[in-house]
């Protein structure tokens, strides 16, 4: 399964969140050992998160 990481590195220091993936630091970290299942739960979360980060930087 494809990293979700577009490039966009840095973290959003109020939420723990990448502005880029919408990740936790965790997450980027585990990335690379963790189950296709895991991956999975990832990705699940990632499109409410980054919708809330661009909500928190559209002023």
């Amino acid at each position: 399964m494809k990293s979700p990481c577009n490039d966009i590195c840095k973290i959003d220091r109020p939420s723990g969140l990448c502005i880029g993936c919408g990740r936790t630091l965790s997450e980027i970290g585990e990335w690379g050992s963790a189950s296709d299942e895991r991956r999975r739960a990832i990705f699940a979360l990632l499109p409410a998160r980054i919708a809330a980060l661009g909500t928190r930087f559209q002023g």
